[in-house]
């Protein structure tokens, strides 16, 4: 049998590492942290967390998310404003663009695909 341990994760309270400030931000500076799970290519799953703040996204790769604390509007151009929190998970295709505006500080569980 194989040791999944390195794959094994509380999202909620796992210690991530400092990934720096965001380079998305639009406004002050918004800090990073996250935990990779697991990589393949130009795939990955992981816990992220990011401080409040606004940001901009135009994505290149489709991304699963799933919120386990923290709130946040999440506008697509020309789109609607919608709220995300904690129990709330998203898809984010290839090509979206918008905002994010993390209203408290944001942990989620990713998937990139």
């Amino acid at each position: 049998m194989t040791d999944v341990t390195p794959y094994l994760a509380s999202a909620v309270t796992t210690e991530l590492e400092d990934w720096g400030p965001l380079a998305e931000a639009t406004g002050e500076l918004m800090q990073t942290s996250g935990l990779t799970l697991w990589q393949d290519d130009d795939q990955e799953v992981g816990v992220w967390e990011c401080t409040p703040g606004p940001s901009y996204w135009k994505l290149e790769t489709h991304e699963f998310v799933h919120i386990v604390a923290g709130r946040m509007t999440v506008t697509p151009d020309g789109g609607e404003p919608r709220e995300i929190g904690p129990g709330d998970t998203a898809v984010f295709p290839r090509g979206w663009a918008g905002t994010w505006q993390i209203h408290q500080t944001l942990r989620k569980v990713y998937v990139i695909f």
